[in-house]
């Protein structure tokens, strides 16, 4: 049995590199909405629920990322601009979005005005609940209470009623007010000290924060906010889940693996699905070639080996011409954020290693530490092989997929040429040969046509594109999209690219 605690706080690492955050901003929030839900003579049920939700209040960051990096040029970037913003008034967009934005993205303030003049309404018609669906979703995933997941679903509500759900006031659950004036609080405190922290949570009361909550934590802000910046986060987020703590058994470790890799996966639409395909596949090329010790670890791996990426834009991810050498380096650097965020995770430390080597190659041609073979695992070449040969069966926004036998042929040749170890190649191939269709069992009813029409909902095309893509009507096309959000029950594309992700329904060609 693990600490449940214990293995999100480490994840949690996923959502701070997500939203540009700094080093253990989730854990540090977590703490400090602990004290305050204690400060505030919270009961032990709603300290624990104030612990979970103040720790992923990020969990639907990627939701949107696709969306955002096409409209501002840096998803990551937005996200953290947005939350040091606060609200979306005239002299806010002047004094911290135009030049903030302009800064981060290397574009003129002019070019990044005009952005959000053309793309500001989408947004906030649809990024809330984007973002909200998929915090929700991904927290039942996870094994967490309703309330938790209810807490979550109301992340970017505002006491004034003008955030998403629209609900104001105590309508919104305690335990989410907690955590967002823990959450400006050290946001403030970690990007401008203390006394800035202290102004923002009152500036901001009576707008997107509770004025009462807010009068608890001035009357003692400073002693609240004490040792923040320099606690061992992980260690007191740890402290501060009152008893009994939520355990989980190794199942369910590989369930929060899975979901992670999904969040990861949602960064393009591209990327759909490749997490948990890349997971089965070298699991099982593992179990061919009789590692039996290493199948749950490599499978893990598996799972989490791209969730560096959210630490990079979706500009990259979506690009269709190639990439700039500073592109390319910015990209080469997924695997190293992998590497890092599951370093952090103490039952994870083999799972790490596997992650960050997935692009090494045996001759030294790979990345990011361009190792060769006699320095890697045969478990970390498995799942490098198996990355690769997804890769190529996978649409990619720069490549049509590849037919699974001229991806095989190109591992072949790659093996041959020393730049693949030959066995892993064997293995993969094997298992990947292995996968036979059998009749589909209709998940949540669908139909087949519904089938295709979520993944391209989860691709992220209108109705219109949908439409022409299979020579139907709109009207039919939208009538099926409606279908298919009833049918899943959800409401936004981001939503139903979870669901996708979730029930093998997203992905190339096998």
């Amino acid at each position: 049995m693990f600490r449940l605690l214990g293995l999100l706080g480490g994840l949690a690492a996923v959502t701070d590199l997500g939203t540009g955050a700094a080093p253990d901003e989730s854990l540090r929030r977590c703490v400090l909405a602990s004290r305050l839900a204690r400060e505030a003579g919270c009961d032990a049920e709603c300290i624990r629920e104030v612990v979970y939700v103040s720790l992923l209040q990020h969990l639907g960051c990627t939701a949107y990322a696709h969306e955002l990096a096409q409209v501002w040029g840096d998803d990551v970037a937005t996200n953290r601009h947005a939350f040091l913003m606060g609200s979306n008034g005239p002299r806010e967009m002047l004094r911290v979005w135009i030049p903030g934005m302009a800064e981060a993205t290397g574009r003129s303030r002019m070019h990044v005005f005009t952005a959000t003049v053309r793309g500001v309404r989408k947004v906030d018609a649809n990024a809330p609940a984007a973002t909200c669906d998929v915090a929700r979703e991904a927290a039942r995933r996870l094994g967490l209470p309703e309330a938790v997941q209810h807490s979550l679903g109301h992340t970017v509500s505002m006491w004034n009623g003008k955030g998403y759900p629209k609900v104001a006031g105590v309508d919104i659950p305690l335990s989410t007010r907690l955590m967002h004036i823990a959450s400006v609080a050290v946001l403030f405190l970690l990007h401008a000290g203390v006394d800035a922290a202290v102004a923002e949570v009152r500036r901001r009361s009576g707008s997107s924060l509770d004025p009462e909550l807010v009068g608890v934590f001035l009357s003692n802000g400073r002693e609240l906010l004490a040792g923040i910046e320099t606690i061992d986060a992980h260690q007191a987020a740890l402290d501060n889940e009152p008893d009994p703590v939520f355990m989980v058994d190794e199942a369910d470790v590989e369930t929060v693996a899975r979901t992670f890799g999904d969040l990861a996966d949602l960064k393009s639409p591209w990327l759909h699905g490749h997490s948990s395909a890349v997971a089965t596949l070298a699991a099982d090329a593992t179990a061919i070639l009789g590692l039996s010790d290493d199948v749950r670890d490599v499978r893990i791996a598996g799972y989490l080996h791209d969730v560096g990426r959210v630490a990079i834009s979706s500009r990259i991810w979506d690009k269709t011409e190639p990439l700039s050498p500073t592109e390319r380096d910015q990209a080469r650097l997924h695997p190293y954020h992998s590497e890092r965020v599951l370093a952090r995770v103490p039952m994870f430390a083999a799972v790490a290693d596997l992650a960050g080597q997935h692009h090494e190659r045996c001759d030294g041609s790979g990345y990011h530490r361009g190792l060769t073979g006699e320095r890697m695992t045969m478990p970390a070449r498995v799942l490098g092989a198996a990355d690769a040969y997804r890769t190529l069966i996978e649409s990619r926004s720069d490549a049509e997929p590849m037919p699974s036998s001229a991806a095989a042929q190109r591992l072949r040749d790659e093996a041959r040429a020393g730049c693949l170890d030959g066995d892993a190649v064997q293995a993969v191939l094997e298992a990947a040969g292995h996968q036979h269709r059998g009749r589909r069992v209709r998940t949540a009813g669908l139909t087949e046509r519904q089938i295709e029409v979520l993944r391209l909902v989860a691709r992220g095309l209108s109705n219109a594109e949908i439409a022409d893509q299979l020579v139907i009507s709109r009207r039919t096309a939208e009538n099926h999209v409606q279908d298919v959000y009833t049918k899943i029950g959800v409401s936004t594309r981001a939503a139903a690219a979870m669901f996708a992700m979730e029930h093998g329904l997203a992905g190339g060609r096998s």
